[in-house]
């Protein structure tokens, strides 16, 4: 029997990163896919790297640019929001955010899948523990699998493509305990808005990062691997 094959968007992220190891789980031939769309924390690009790399899988880096920027993850004039708590970080929509990020993502992997004779998108968004992005809501993905459907050539024939979003409703310490099972190398993946050499440990991507390790009672690995 021929092993289904999936899309899985990989930046290199512990969602990601997750979300992958979850998709080979579910027993997919995964063709992993990651955009290089000019972000400033490309740290994450090595990231993803050494994870195809170590599981030895297909992994296409595709690179675009967004010239308009309109992001504090592409513009570094724009600073980016630190030392944030949880009612600041969910009630409105960051400065992080890059618009219409997920829907380039998704129409990428779309015809990446269509090509390939893929079923399934897998993406790593989350509901729950996130920064605010109103692309990562399950009402936009549901949304966006109907216009693939409609819009593609496999969708109109009936081979239609799903988009998966395995960790939606789970929190970050769910995800983390999820990605420990899995055997997510934890240490590999990367959260910080910034690029440099260690996590800043201030924005909001490493405050949802700690706060759910601990929730989960794990030590983060990444921080002792970094600083060797």
């Amino acid at each position: 029997m021929t092993m289904k094959a999936a899309v899985c968007l990989l930046s290199g992220g512990l969602d990601s990163a997750t979300t992958l190891f979850y998709t080979i789980k579910e027993n997919f031939r995964v063709l992993a896919l990651t955009v290089d769309y000019g972000q400033i924390h490309r740290r994450e690009l090595e990231s993803a790297k050494k994870i195809t790399n170590y599981l030895k899988i297909e992994h296409e880096i595709i690179s675009i640019e967004l010239p308009w920027k309109g992001s504090a993850l592409l513009d570094e004039t724009i600073p980016i929001p630190q030392n944030r708590d949880t009612t600041e970080i969910s009630k409105e929509i960051p400065v992080t955010y890059v618009p219409a990020r997920n829907t380039i993502f998704l129409s990428l992997a779309a015809s990446y899948a269509e090509v390939r004779g893929a079923s399934a998108i897998f993406i790593g968004a989350n509901a729950i523990d996130y920064s605010g992005y109103p692309d990562c809501r399950p009402e936009y993905f549901k949304q966006m699998e109907t216009a693939i459907c409609l819009g593609t050539k496999a969708g109109v024939e009936g081979a239609r493509i799903s988009i998966e979003t395995p960790l939606i409703h789970l929190t970050k310490a769910e995800i983390i305990k999820l990605a420990t099972q899995l055997g997510v190398p934890l240490e590999w993946t990367w959260s910080c808005y910034r690029g440099d050499r260690f996590p800043c440990e201030n924005c909001d991507a490493c405050f949802l990062r700690k706060k759910g390790f601990a929730e989960a009672g794990i030590d983060d690995p990444l921080f002792s691997s970094v600083k060797e």
